[in-house]
């Protein structure tokens, strides 16, 4: 054998830090992405509000409604960059009250890391069983999205009703380490950058040796630094350095990315859903589509600035242009996601929470052409202006329950029915979680008493012994 070179042709991802700032400003709510922006303007002199109410325009917008066209009729969904002024004053909202209207008299609950876990855990096909192990593995996961406690202190938790084992507390927490964000139910730091690298395409620079250390080195890291983890993995230090950088591009505290947002802060909207001659739009919020421009004095002035300076301005300038670029591919995103969730849920916006039809990550995912981290991002700590209330983007999605139709309810759906029929009984004769079960399985959906136990504590519904109102 005789070393030899030779020129090949593949294709490479890189988490470039363009890559990095993209992930990092889909996952902003819009407040934070307000905040975000106006610390990139007091940083960048190559960055500066646009005047006026500038925004970036789809490439093929719909048709607007003052043009005297109507939208396409075998389009149940059409699409803007930027609501109207008032949607709701064209005729096609109904049923959206005044104090609905300004989302700052609605203050918006914090999303911590357990809510986020456990609104995932909630849409996955788990079994009963193995989400009642997975809800308490969520429960032991720190803030920074780590898993510290053991399984056998964890056990106590699950009896008397279930006895699990460590194969199949460990198979759940395999399905958890899956979720958003990534590397969260690491039991290590090594596990957690671990599941964070295997999310990576293998022609990754540096991905096999970046989880060699992971692995093996990570508690060696701080000591031997580069030179002395090349002998250990046979290999040479430049293959080090470049696993290194890339073990430094993923995040040691996953949990961090949620529970950060101060309980002070106001719902706004990032986008807004209305009917229009029988169609519904979507449109992004105008506050918060991109509203930044380059500062074309300063971009004038690289060509008659001395080498420092003009370096200066087009380093900058290279910045302003991702940012500007990542805002548009934020903004496309979010409205293609909006986009898929209306058309599966119009039977939502039309008749309310019983109508809510089963919708998974992966569906939504499959549809729109995006991994399933991306639409977790994209509807955290978002909400939707909608006829029925500002709502989170977080609530078109639910779990199912087949039917005896063959077909499936949503449990948002199911616990609907079941305020229906709560709201309607005699308060002298309260109906018990096995009458209210015997009454949604004479409408199709088969639900066992326990499941309607569940859900009536949900919705922190008393017991029919509570309930009773003698006459």
């Amino acid at each position: 054998m005789k070393p030899r070179l030779q020129t090949s042709i593949g294709q490479q991802l890189v988490l470039t830090p363009q890559l990095r700032q993209a992930i990092h400003l889909l996952q902003l709510s819009a407040v934070e992405l307000e905040a975000e922006l106006a610390a990139a303007v007091e940083s960048n002199p190559l960055l500066d509000w646009a005047e006026g109410d500038v925004g970036i325009e789809p490439a093929a917008a719909p048709p607007e409604s003052g043009d005297g066209d109507a939208p396409d009729p075998g389009d149940p969904v059409a699409e803007d960059w930027r609501e109207p002024a008032d949607p709701w004053s064209q005729g096609g909202g109904g049923g959206e009250s005044g104090d609905d209207r300004d989302p700052a008299e609605r203050i918006a609950s914090p999303e911590t890391l357990r809510d986020h876990l456990l609104w995932q855990l909630h849409l996955t096909h788990l079994s009963e069983r193995d989400r009642r192990i997975g809800q308490v593995l969520v429960d032991a996961i720190d803030e920074d999205g780590y898993l510290r406690e053991s399984f056998e202190a964890l056990r106590g938790a699950l009896r008397p009703e279930i006895e699990a084992g460590d194969d199949e507390m460990l198979a759940v927490l395999h399905q958890l380490q899956r979720f958003d964000p990534p590397g969260v139910g690491a039991r290590d730091l090594g596990e957690c950058l671990s599941l964070q690298l295997r999310l990576l395409p293998e022609q990754t620079p540096g991905r096999t040796i970046a989880l060699r250390i992971a692995a093996e080195a990570i508690e060696r890291l701080p000591r031997a630094g580069v030179a002395g983890l090349a002998p250990q993995l046979q290999c040479s230090e430049a293959e080090v350095a470049e696993a290194l950088g890339l073990l430094r591009s993923m995040d040691p505290r996953p949990g961090g990315q949620l529970g950060a947002v101060d309980a002070d802060n106001y719902v706004v909207p990032d986008a807004s859903v209305w009917r229009e001659h029988g169609v519904w739009r979507v449109a992004l919020s105008s506050s918060h589509a991109p509203r930044l421009t380059i500062h074309r004095g300063y971009e004038a002035m690289i060509g008659a600035a001395s080498a420092e300076d003009a370096s200066y301005l087009r380093s900058h300038l290279q910045e302003a242009r991702w940012l500007l670029k990542n805002l548009q591919a934020r903004g496309d995103t979010l409205l293609r996601v909006v986009r898929c969730l209306v058309r599966q849920q119009s039977g939502f916006l039309e008749f309310g929470d019983q109508a809510l039809r089963p919708l998974t990550l992966r569906e939504v995912a499959a549809e729109v052409g995006v991994h399933e981290s991306t639409v977790s991002r994209a509807v955290s700590r978002k909400f939707v202006r909608t006829p029925r209330g500002t709502v989170p983007l977080r609530a078109f999605f639910a779990s199912g329950i087949g039917t005896g139709a063959g077909g499936e309810a949503s449990s948002t759906a199911i616990q609907s029915m079941i305020r229906r029929l709560v709201d309607a009984e005699d308060p002298r004769k309260p109906l018990s979680d096995a009458r209210l079960a015997d009454a949604l399985k004479a409408t199709g959906v088969p639900v066992a008493r326990r499941t309607v136990a569940k859900y009536r504590e949900a919705m922190n519904i008393p017991s029919s012994q509570e309930r009773l109102r003698p006459a």
